[in-house]
């Protein structure tokens, strides 16, 4: 009997428990967000979506190589030496055109971690959240502002540079080779030592 006294008052006690906390509410303000019509502001340092300032992107590929899932794709071209880039807001000079920067959020994992190792700061995350897409190929964000016919021209004319720079360093190796060819030619040959007479005599 005195086991269902205390089992009974339990249950009653985790039941008012339970109601006083429901009741207090109902005499709190409501904060409920009507959303869409209300946004919530997300809190400082809260990880969203990434976002790429390109005119500070030195091209260096660090935030690629941090990236644990490899959501990030980078293609650089080394300008060519007609070409100034100019420098970042950071002061860094600017040597790679960039032919490619893809951010791939469906693959995202939200670490942050590529932000870090920036050099320039020009990867970072940026308070939005309202990117959903039916398609995920719509997820992956192009950062790159060359045009298709601006990359091929960039990529011509640097192969092009490089492949000059080849000829000009195979010039330079031929010529190298062949003035020491010529030094060793020119060279005076040591004189044989001649046999002493007295010891062909004994032979």
């Amino acid at each position: 009997m005195t086991t269902v006294i205390r089992e009974g008052w339990t249950t009653l006690k985790s039941i008012f428990t339970g109601m006083g906390v429901t009741i207090r509410h109902f005499f709190k303000p409501a904060v409920t967000e009507l959303y869409p019509e209300e946004k919530v502001e997300l809190p400082k340092g809260a990880r969203a979506k990434l976002y790429v300032n390109i005119d500070d992107c030195i091209g260096c590929n660090l935030c690629a190589r941090a990236c644990p899932v490899n959501c990030i794709d980078i293609e650089t071209v080394l300008a060519t030496s007609d070409v100034d880039l100019g420098k970042t807001s950071t002061g860094n000079p600017k040597r790679f055109w960039l032919t490619q920067f893809d951010i791939d959020m469906a693959k995202c994992m939200y670490c942050d971690l590529c932000t870090f190792p920036c050099p320039t700061d020009c990867i970072y995350m940026v308070p939005e959240y309202e990117y959903s897409e039916f398609d995920r190929t719509n997820l992956i964000y192009h950062f790159s502002d060359l045009t298709p016919e601006k990359v091929d021209e960039v990529k011509e004319k640097a192969e092009k540079e490089a492949e000059e720079k080849k000829k000009e360093r195979e010039r330079k190796m031929k010529e190298k080779k062949a003035k020491a060819k010529d030094k060793a030619k020119s060279k005076p040959k040591p004189k044989s030592k001649q046999p002493d007479n007295k010891e062909d005599e004994e032979s």
